[in-house]
């Protein structure tokens, strides 16, 4: 049976992960900080699918949680594939807001999967096969007042599988930095001035974002994966737009709203 971990497991892309590939019948390594919920997701997982499930609760942004979970990879039987999706955002300018949520987000979205990885792709290499699923965000393609971290350290975790790409493709292990935009989770949903700001169109859903995700690494497509055909206009965009003005851009848009 193919075995994957992922972090962040018990809400939004993680949990459609996990489901996604319970029904693909891979067993399971499920990562968050909340024992109750990774049980019952365990629970639920292998009763409907018939696969092994193992919860595994660590704060991924504390020292002692990465280091425990690397340590339960580098002893586990090879796994044929890693999701880092754990994360979470917030909102205020860096000056006005609390420091440690911003060290903790530095913490969770750039040292833990460059942790985890470092961890799993040994044996992956070793083996000549294995997938790593780095969760970005196309909001690494931007930069603007008000969440300067949050997209600093996406276009760190995109930037990084880029290069990591290059490193073991050779090898036979592929690599993904997936970049959904809107997307319904957890995250926005303790958010609400965000989703009340953006249109509803531009809203997509977690298991959309999965399944597009998987099948591009089945298909060993390119390291970015955007999906959806709005998110993919929206991401060639941005890419042609010079980078100062996006800033400008941002800017105007927070100043038009008022914030």
């Amino acid at each position: 049976m193919p075995r994957a971990l992922i972090t962040g497991a018990t809400a939004g892309i993680g949990r459609s992960f996990a489901v996604a590939l319970a029904r693909r019948g891979f067993d399971l390594i499920l990562v968050a900080r909340s024992t109750e919920r990774l049980e019952a997701l365990a629970h639920e997982l292998a009763a409907q699918h018939h696969v092994a499930t193992e919860p595994w609760t660590a704060d991924l942004a504390s020292d002692e949680g990465r280091e425990s979970v690397a340590a339960r990879v580098a002893a586990l039987p090879p796994l044929d594939l890693l999701v880092n999706n754990a994360g979470f955002a917030t909102t205020g300018k860096l000056h006005k807001i609390p420091i440690e949520p911003q060290l903790a987000m530095l913490r969770l979205h750039a040292l833990a999967p460059m942790r985890l990885c470092a961890a799993a792709l040994p044996r992956m290499v070793e083996r000549g096969t294995g997938g790593i699923i780095n969760v970005s965000s196309i909001a690494g393609f931007l930069f603007g007042p008000g969440n300067v971290n949050y997209s600093a350290t996406k276009a760190f975790l995109t930037s990084f599988s880029l290069g990591l790409d290059t490193e073991v493709r050779n090898a036979g292990v592929r690599v993904q930095a997936l970049c959904p935009g809107f997307t319904h989770t957890e995250i926005h949903d303790e958010m609400p001035h965000v989703k009340r700001q953006i249109p509803a169109w531009l809203w997509g859903r977690a298991d959309h974002v999965v399944e597009a995700s998987l099948r591009q690494l089945e298909r060993h497509g390119p390291v970015i994966c955007v999906p959806g055909l709005r998110n993919k206009i929206l991401w060639r965009v941005l890419t042609l737009i010079p980078r100062g003005l996006r800033g400008t851009l941002a800017v105007r848009r927070r100043r038009a709203q008022g914030s």
